[in-house]
Formats: C-alpha cells, structure tokens, sequence
C-alpha cells in the first residue's frame, strides 16, 4: 500500500472516530447528568436545586483547571479514538497513560503518528475491558471475601495503596528526567510544608507545577539544539 493510500485510509479512521467519539460522549454525558435528576423525580427525592448548584460550584471550580489541563495534556499522547474513550472511561492519570505509554513504548510509535494513535486506542480499549472484567469481579466476590477484606490485620496495607500506587507510577516518569521531574516537586512539597492548606487544592497547583516543567523542558530544548 501507497503512503498516500494509507494517509487516505487514516483520514477515513479519524473521521468515523470523531463521529462515533461524538455520539458516544454525548450520550455519556447525557446519562451522567441525566440519572440523578432521573433518580429522583422517580423516588420522589429531588435536592434543592439551589443547594446543588452551590456545591457544585464549590467542587466543580476546584477540578475546571484540571480537566482543562488534562485534556491539553493527554489528548496529543493518546490521539482521537485514545481520548474518547479514556475520557468516558476515566481512571486517566492511574490506568489508561500508563497502558498507552507502556503500549507506545513496546510497539515504538511516535506522537502525533497514525501509528501511535492506533496503538493508543487498542491499549485504551483493553484496559477499560479489563477494568470492567475486574470491577465485576470485585462486586461478585465482595460478600464472600468481607471476612478477609475488613481484617485489622490487612488495614495498614490497604491505607498504603494509593501512595504505593502513585508513587511508582512516579518514579517511572521521574527517572527518565530528573532534572525536569526533580524542580517542580521539591517546590510543590515546600509549598505544602509552608502552606498545608493547600494539600485540599492539588488541582490548581498543577497549573504551576506544569509550567515549571514547561519552562524546564523548552530551556533544555534551546540548549540541546544550539
């Protein structure tokens, strides 16, 4: 097949994505917001509209920067059909830019290819049936395996799985660029050893967390092509 064959036959991909992608979000989003109001109008248990807008705002402003962030920040790791579905999916930070970085890496694609974007949403895909598989799983054996699973004995360790977790999910991305990784987080852990209040405002302070590392990255870059 033909380079301009194959960019053909790309575009042709991208473009039933973006519709498939559109459908697939909106009726997402619909359902999302839909059940509740659903939910309650059938059991005759409807909030005070005003109460709810009011916390809304108060936990919906805090994650608006972050969801922009992420979105300008993923969407070129994963391409199109990577972003539609793990944006419906979720789990982005912790589950699926793991997958599709481990997946980029094996397969050696490169951002911004078609390549990369195939790969991008075969991994996506994967993890988010493996997620469902696992999350039925769990739902299937909670009754059976409460016994084991409320054990004082096992408590510490289930308190240490988030930071287990993230911490070598971490250290995966900080050790390929230390000099990059190391600047924002010895500043963001001044900060919160200054300020502990701001610990409850993680989402905000990645706006200047990533453009520490922006501006680390971009000097680099002048001093490596000079």
């Amino acid at each position: 097949m033909s380079e301009s064959d194959k960019n053909k036959l790309f575009e042709e991909y991208s473009a039933r994505t973006h519709v498939i992608g559109r459908i697939c979000d909106s009726i997402t989003l619909l359902l999302l917001v839909g059940a509740p109001f659903v939910i309650g109008i059938y059991l005759g248990a409807m909030p005070s509209l005003s109460s709810a807008a009011r916390a809304f705002l108060a936990v919906g402003l805090v994650w608006m920067a972050s969801g922009i962030v992420e979105y300008f920040v993923y969407t070129p790791m994963l391409g199109a059909g990577g972003s539609y579905l793990a944006f419906i999916t979720g789990n982005l930070i912790n589950l699926k830019i793991p997958c599709a970085v481990t997946s980029r890496d094996i397969a050696g694609t490169k951002i911004g290819t078609p390549e990369n974007e195939i790969i991008s949403t075969i991994s996506i895909a994967t993890s988010s049936l493996v997620t469902i598989l696992v999350i039925a799983a769990g739902v299937a054996l909670l009754i059976p395996l409460q016994p084991v699973l409320s054990s004082p004995a096992l408590q510490p360790a289930f308190e240490q799985v988030v930071p287990a977790l993230f911490g070598a999910m971490a250290y995966k991305y900080f050790r390929g660029n230390l000099n990059i990784a190391l600047p924002p987080l010895i500043l963001i852990s001044l900060v919160f050893c200054i300020v502990p209040t701001l610990s409850s405002a993680t989402s905000f302070m990645i706006i200047p967390c990533g453009a520490l590392a922006i501006g680390l990255s971009w000097m680099k870059y002048r001093r490596t092509s000079n």
